[in-house]
């Protein structure tokens, strides 16, 4: 049994259908990339995910859970850790306010957020407004983990960062496989990165699955017809 499995999921703001017909699944200890241009359906997939918006046909479990009836901090609690697209730190906390925020009991401790990311143990003390883009993503992938999530959810977590910071982001989602094993769905632009740390890609087009399966299998065909790159 698959961690988290989407079976033909379907959804909609109001009048207007976002998704028709996605199709997933990501295994325990597994990074899955979620590839697609923009408006094709990603976000979409994450917020269903997550309980940010309800979905109006298939299935989606977690552990076997149908996540249909939970509200978001339900799922949250049950072991969905999302780092949300646009980094959302509570601006005015500190860092270290900021990882309390929401943390719960496990591995995932403020001392152990501060070895992973040093920056973030140096500038405890300083609020996020304060912080450089880069640190600001940190902080919202500690915060995550302070959740004791079994899946980690990165909603473009290297977007709009400076190629330097982007490689201290991939270096620490590689790390994060490596060390911890944890679940890992990405959500990112860069295929080059993808192939190094992602085990398996499902690609969107117009909210719909159209390809999956392994970077090896990930032809210059496919990239061409549905990344455009």
């Amino acid at each position: 049994m698959s961690l988290l499995s989407l079976d033909g999921v379907t959804a909609s703001y109001g009048p207007v259908q976002a998704l028709f017909g996605v199709d997933l699944a990501l295994e325990e200890g597994e990074v899955l990339a979620l590839m697609g241009r923009n408006g094709m359906g990603k976000s979409s997939t994450i917020k269903v995910i997550c309980r940010l918006l309800k979905h109006s046909g298939g299935q989606v479990r977690f552990d076997g859970t149908d996540l249909a009836a939970l509200p978001p901090h339900k799922a949250a609690r049950a072991g969905l850790g999302l780092v949300p697209e646009g980094r959302r730190c509570f601006a005015n906390l500190t860092v270290y306010e900021n990882l309390i925020a929401a943390a719960r009991p496990g591995a995932w401790d403020c001392a152990r957020v501060y070895g992973f990311f040093e920056r973030l143990g140096e500038r405890q003390g300083q609020t996020a407004a304060t912080l450089s883009g880069g640190e600001q993503q940190m902080l919202a992938i500690g915060r995550a983990l302070m959740t004791n999530p079994r899946l980690l959810i990165l909603d473009e977590a290297t977007e709009g960062l400076a190629p330097v910071v982007r490689q201290e982001i991939w270096a620490a989602i590689s790390r994060l496989k490596a060390e911890t094993g944890l679940a890992i769905l990405v959500v990112d632009k860069s295929l080059k990165e993808l192939r190094q740390v992602a085990d398996r890609a499902v690609i969107l087009e117009r909210g719909k699955t159209v390809w999956a399966g392994g970077f090896d299998a990930l032809t210059h065909d496919i990239t061409d017809t549905y990344l455009g790159v």
